[in-house]
């Protein structure tokens, strides 16, 4: 039986966190600039990097759904599995809610989303400055929120490696040998 994730479901995943480690805090600094072409030269890197995010999301649901991954360590409670397993669900969810609750936040500003500044996608809704404003709010939550959860599954990972001492960050991470 396989215990590591595979080669696709690894890099899927490790591309992804780099680039939300890239663009949580690109968000953060560039809201805070004065107008400038720089400051819109940012907002584009920071859409086309969560269409990108999103992309990637869809091709690993579908990767996750036509591949099962390995199964939990043995002898893990209960209560870690069923921790990991909503984790898991939410970090999906929200993986989906931040780039699209900005893409709609655009949408209402009345922004296009233009990706890697060639390819025009199209507004998700109508535009109207007031739900922009609110979509602006809704977005800034679900970062953060997905935040929380990123540091979460990150802290889990690695106190299975270093206290529990369990393969558990292993199956992710292949050059990290077995334990027993």
């Amino acid at each position: 039986m396989n215990t590591r994730y595979t080669h696709t479901a690894i890099l899927l995943h490790w591309l992804m966190a780099a680039l939300i480690v890239v663009n949580f805090p690109l968000g953060v600094y560039m809201s805070d600039l004065p107008l400038s072409p720089h400051k819109l030269q940012l907002y584009a890197y920071h859409k086309w990097t969560g269409i990108v995010v999103l992309t990637l999301l869809l091709l690993r649901v579908l990767w996750r759904v036509t591949h099962r991954p390995p199964a939990m360590v043995a002898g893990m409670p209960r209560w870690q599995e069923l921790s990991a397993h909503w984790v898991h669900l939410g970090l999906y969810g929200l993986l989906l809610a931040v780039p699209l609750s900005g893409w709609l936040m655009s949408s209402a500003l009345g922004f296009q989303v233009m990706l890697f500044g060639v390819l025009p996608l199209p507004d998700l809704i109508a535009a109207n400055k007031a739900l922009g404003q609110q979509l602006k709010e809704v977005h800034e939550i679900l970062n953060y929120t997905l935040l929380g959860f990123v540091i979460l599954h990150a802290g889990a990972a690695l106190q299975h490696h270093f206290i529990l001492r369990d393969s558990t960050l292993g199956r992710m991470l292949p050059w990290i040998g077995e334990r027993k």
